[in-house]
Parts: structure tokens; C-alpha cells; sequence
């Protein structure tokens, strides 16, 4: 998947306003990162738009036999804890969790960080920036638990 990045150092926008350009623009896919840069992402092919469903139904279907919690697509914009807004290819929150949220907050960009993704990584993408997009993951689910 390739990405343009771009930095936005004299604008810096508000959760309301990245969300109303999410909902202007559905044709594409968007992520902003901690510094406030507005990520802009292309779509994927078939190759790999396939293995991402495979993995998404995968987890939806153990989910349903556990019915432990709630599986989310690549569709879905997560508000972490550092302030980053992110979309994993898929992702699995604990029902106990998902359920402290309002409806408000459900709908939109929910601020609340995964319990478990998964990141898919095509043949064009760059390894070291998926791995940082990891270990992003991994330090606000550390945030999550000092803050539980």
C-alpha cells in the first residue's frame, strides 16, 4: 500500500474536522499520526484486499464462537491515546471495553485503542514504517493499562 503524507504544521485539525473530511471523501482512506500529519492512503489490490478479508472473517467467526468482543474492518479510524487517528487492516476489541463507550462516541471515531490488529503488508509497503505503525499500537495499549 503507498501513502502520501501530508504535513499540516499551520493547520492543525480538530477531531471534528479530520472526521468531516473522512466523511467527504469516503472513496479514500485516511490516518493521521501523532505529529497531526493527514495520512492519505491508497487502496489495496486483489491479492491483498483477499488476504484481508480471509483474516477478517477468520476473527469474526472465532468472535462469534466466543462472543468475547467485537471485530472491526480496515474501514474503522481508531482515536488512540497519543492522539494519532489509525485504521488497522483488522482489529478485536473486548466487549467490556467497547461497551464503556457512548453511542456517540461508537459512531464516530472512537477513542479507544485495540486489543488486538493485524497489518497486512503488501509487496509495495515499507517495512520499517509498518513496524513503527505497530509498535504504536503496542505502546498505547500500554497507555491503556496504566489508565484501566
Amino acid at each position: 500500500m503507498s501513502f502520501l503524507t501530508l504535513n499540516l504544521d499551520t493547520v492543525k485539525l480538530s477531531d471534528e474536522q479530520f472526521y468531516k473530511i473522512c466523511q467527504n471523501n469516503r472513496e479514500l482512506q485516511f490516518e493521521r499520526n501523532t505529529k497531526g500529519e493527514l495520512i492519505i492512503m491508497s487502496p489495496v489490490g486483489g491479492e491483498s484486499g483477499n488476504r484481508e478479508a480471509d483474516l477478517i472473517i477468520d476473527l469474526g467467526n472465532w468472535n462469534r464462537q466466543t462472543g468475547l468482543g467485537y471485530t472491526f474492518s480496515s474501514s474503522t479510524i481508531f482515536k488512540l491515546p497519543n492522539g494519532s487517528d489509525r485504521s488497522p487492516d483488522a482489529a478485536w476489541i473486548r466487549k467490556e471495553r467497547w461497551e464503556t463507550l457512548t453511542v456517540e462516541q461508537r459512531r464516530k471515531f472512537s477513542p479507544i485503542a485495540p486489543d488486538f490488529v493485524i497489518e497486512l503488508r503488501s509487496a509495495t509497503e515499507n517495512l520499517k514504517i509498518l513496524r513503527s505503525k505497530i509498535e504504536e499500537y503496542y505502546r498505547c495499549r500500554d497507555i491503556i493499562r496504566v489508565v484501566n
